[in-house]
């Protein structure tokens, strides 16, 4: 399994080593750098300071220390970083920054549908927090702020792929668009703070991922198959089946938030993630098939009449051609690699990341 993660971590230095190398001697602060997203950014700072000697070292903000030395012992044991106390609303600094990434975000359901009014407050207040305590201080220096797909609201069925430059928005009426809404506002609230001289915002809209350190047992759908296939199955499709999503595997994901890090437009938006559309009742069916052992796949209900298209999937062309990066894995391979990375062992011990 470790094998396995070093290949992944190999493959980003190898794709952002140029992106790695700008940032060579600098000190980072991050948020968020124990989720699914900051864990791989600082795993790979970690592995180009070996590859590369970019010596970069990262002050990583977080409610519990104790908590992340057993999430993620390998990064808190890494003389490279080092884990600061605290949250995004009283963020602890220590001394002047090179560059911010910030990465927290509760990406949770439960509290975007239980408690909306604090899912916008963490996004909202948590990012101004960070401007005021840790961007203003250090002037303009790079802020990488890693937003969602979401902002855009709905996708309308003729727009098979969602471009930065899409003008949709969420319903500001629903309870359940805090979670969208406070991106929204978040990025208002970089890009107001570049126009006076803190930070230079630069933004990356998250869609979906499938690989490594992803939660099996959270709401997504992808990692759920996962789950699903890996306890023998059924995998199970609560829905009916028809939403299309896509998804980009970790390798690339971290090469295009360097290359957005290093290199991106100051207050300017780049999709991340995987312009290959797939229904999810396909995707329940392609994790089957390449788990193996002929493992079911149940979906609750039949589409009813009338159902439209309903998708999640960006037009990524901005950052490909401005930035110049490509999708190295395909769909079937993030899968086979996600499968691969969380079987246990011949010691019948699960990966974890």
């Amino acid at each position: 399994m470790i094998d396995e993660l070093i290949r992944d971590l190999d493959e980003i230095v190898d794709a952002a080593a140029d992106d790695l190398r700008r940032f060579a001697g600098a000190r980072l602060y991050v948020t968020g750098g124990t989720g699914f997203v900051g864990s791989w950014l600082l795993r790979t700072v970690v592995h180009a300071n070996r590859r590369l000697g970019t010596n970069i070292r990262v002050d990583a903000l977080t409610r519990s220390p104790e908590g992340a030395r057993e999430r993620v012992p390998d990064l808190a044991g890494d003389a490279a970083i080092r884990l600061l106390r605290g949250d995004t609303c009283s963020p602890v600094t220590d001394g002047a920054y090179d560059g911010v990434i910030h990465a927290a975000t509760p990406s949770t359901g439960t509290m975007n549908d239980n408690a909306p009014d604090r899912m916008l407050a963490v996004i909202v207040d948590g990012t101004r927090a960070v401007i005021r305590n840790v961007v203003a201080p250090n002037g303009t220096i790079p802020v990488l702020f890693t937003s969602s797909g979401a902002v855009y609201g709905k996708q309308p069925p003729e727009l098979p792929r969602v471009p930065e430059d899409y003008t949709g928005a969420p319903d500001c009426l629903e309870p359940r668009s805090a979670y969208h809404e406070g991106k929204r506002t978040a990025e208002l609230a970089l890009a107001i703070a570049q126009s006076q001289g803190a930070g230079v915002a630069r933004i990356a809209r998250l869609f979906a991922f499938l690989g490594p350190g992803l939660p099996l047992d959270a709401h997504y759908a992808a990692g759920n198959f996962v789950r699903d296939a890996l306890a023998g199955g059924p995998i199970r499709v609560l829905g009916d089946g028809s939403p299309y999503r896509s998804y980009l595997y970790p390798t690339d994901m971290v090469a295009w938030l360097f290359a957005i890090f290093a290199r991106g437009a100051g207050s300017r938006a780049y999709n991340v993630g995987s312009e290959d559309a797939i229904a999810i009742g396909d995707l329940a069916a392609r994790v089957a098939r390449l788990a193996g052992g002929g493992i079911e796949v149940t979906v609750a209900r039949r589409p009813s009449a009338g159902t439209g298209w309903a998708g999640y999937v960006p037009d990524c062309s901005r950052i490909k051609s401005e930035l110049q990066v490509r999708q190295s894995v395909s769909l079937d391979e993030a899968i086979a690699r996600t499968i691969a990375f969380h079987r246990p062992d011949r010691s019948g011990k699960h990966a974890s990341a």
